[in-house]
């Protein structure tokens, strides 16, 4: 997700959230090499075209606007994760979903050309299986998902083009309406899914892509909980329970996600009221067009006003950690798992980047759960729904048609 639009929001402001109550003790512990660690939504490549940016040095936040590289992977224990192809949402034209698509290819390209150019630390991920694999090597995982399916236009054979690209995890809209659905951020236009939205589903279902209902309306949700043959995921949501907003989902729905075999990928951004928006982020979305000394002045103008103009009561880590805590009580340690946002607006006070990841796994340990349950929510979770998606794209290809 980019929290901008016509400029980067900064979501902030701790809420009191909702105590979670101490699991009961477990019997006996996996070993630690069996957590998979993957966060689902990861907007990291709309760096990796930017001129002079390296994902292999280290970068921080305060130079560069950059939240993940190899060096933080490392230093967090994160695996690896779903690397989004993010489109903006531009008219609803010919001519829009042309420009839409042609961007979403270049950004697909840039993911490859990443993973090409440094074949000893990162590895494409096509499968669930693939995830073991690649760690077992040594390296990081890379899998590829789709934020705003806009870029599809009125053709949803591009839906297999994307597939054969690499493409295993898709979401229909984004913060605006679109062709296939309604966006939980817009005015209703479709009342949930469009006719082409309910092709989407299908079409998602017969391909064997995760279908992730983040960024969608209520009723999105709803209907393609309902439509859907496999289980759907939330790749980057929160619980209303902590703050109330269309972006995050209420306890009743999470139940009905987890009852249909779902996950909800926790966020760390939506955790809060208090938002203030920074001139400098208009420029944010297009900053891989600029020079490396443009972008590092836009880096300054950024940080030089967020810190002229604090915003009260950012939200923290316990604010994070009591949303990921409410949802693991609402559902279960086998129906929740992380997808923080990074590079696309996420962030809290005392986790900043992934190099702070290991602070959520001393977080779950001091709350009672186990190494096993830790190794769900870090990615098991994610890809148990991922086996059963490739599971049911299978057997479509050895039913027989009725005679």
């Amino acid at each position: 997700m980019r929290v901008s639009i016509v400029g980067l929001f900064v979501l902030t402001a701790a809420m009191a959230g909702v105590a979670s109550s101490r699991p009961a003790p477990h019997k006996a512990a996996a070993p630690d090499s069996v957590i998979i660690a993957l966060d689902t939504h990861l907007d990291t490549p709309e760096h990796f075209g930017r001129p002079g940016w390296d994902i292999m040095q280290r970068h921080t936040f305060a130079t560069d606007l950059s939240q993940v590289d190899y060096p933080r992977m490392v230093e967090g224990h994160l695996d690896g994760g779903f690397f989004a192809l993010y489109t903006p949402q531009g008219a609803l034209t010919p001519e829009g979903y042309a420009k839409a698509r042609d961007y979403a290819l270049v950004r697909e390209v840039h993911i490859r050309e990443m993973a090409a150019a440094h074949p000893d630390k990162f590895a494409l991920a096509f499968a669930a299986d693939d995830a073991a694999r690649i760690k077992a090597s040594g390296k990081r995982i890379v899998f590829q998902s789709i934020e705003n399916s806009y870029p599809m236009g009125e053709d949803l054979t591009l839906f297999t083009t994307f597939y054969k690209l690499g493409v295993r995890l898709a979401g229909p809209v984004h913060f605006m309406n679109n062709q296939f659905a309604d966006s939980a951020t817009d005015k209703p236009r479709w009342h949930g899914l469009s006719p082409a939205g309910r092709d989407w589903v299908k079409e998602a279902n017969r391909l064997g892509v995760i279908i992730d209902a983040s960024h969608a309306s209520d009723d999105v949700f709803d209907q393609m909980l309902a439509l859907s043959k496999t289980p759907i995921i939330l790749s980057h949501s929160g619980v209303k329970a902590i703050f109330d907003h269309p972006r995050n989902i209420d306890d009743e729905r999470l139940k009905k996600l987890a009852a249909a075999g779902g996950v909800i990928q926790i966020n760390s951004v939506y955790l809060s009221g208090g938002m203030s928006m920074n001139p400098a982020g208009a420029k944010i979305d297009t900053i891989d067009t600029l020079s490396p000394a443009e972008q590092k002045k836009v880096a300054l103008d950024f940080n030089a006003y967020a810190k002229a103009h604090p915003v009260a009561n950012r939200a923290s880590f316990d604010t994070f950690m009591r949303a990921l805590l409410h949802a693991i009580k609402v559902v279960g340690v086998d129906h929740v798992g992380i997808g923080c946002d990074w590079d696309g607006g996420g962030g809290v006070t005392g986790m900043e980047d992934v190099a702070d990841l290991p602070k959520v796994t001393a977080a779950l340990r001091k709350a009672g759960y186990s190494t096993a349950d830790i190794a769900k929510i870090w990615g098991g979770n994610v890809l148990r729904v991922m086996r059963e998606v490739e599971a049911y794209r299978d057997s479509l290809k050895t039913t027989k048609p009725a005679t």
